[in-house]
């Protein structure tokens, strides 16, 4: 079934890799970012990538977080 955003930009999957490269205006972080598919991930956490120094890991699903500048 399509909705009102079928044509938008297509979605990132959710929690299909290990390692996501993220830049500043990603910020603030969350897992799974907006954009990713929803339907099969986990409720919305932010995770500290920049007081982690530059890479955070999600607690829920594992995936690595690393902060391009």
């Amino acid at each position: 079934m399509s909705g009102p955003h079928s044509a938008a930009l297509p979605l990132i999957p959710a929690n299909a890799e290990n390692r996501y490269e993220v830049t500043r205006k990603d910020l603030p972080l969350s897992c799974p970012m907006p954009g990713m598919a929803l339907w099969n991930s986990h409720p919305k956490v932010y995770l500290p990538i920049v007081d982690d120094g530059g890479e955070s890991t999600c607690a829920y699903c594992g995936a690595h977080y690393v902060l391009r500048d």
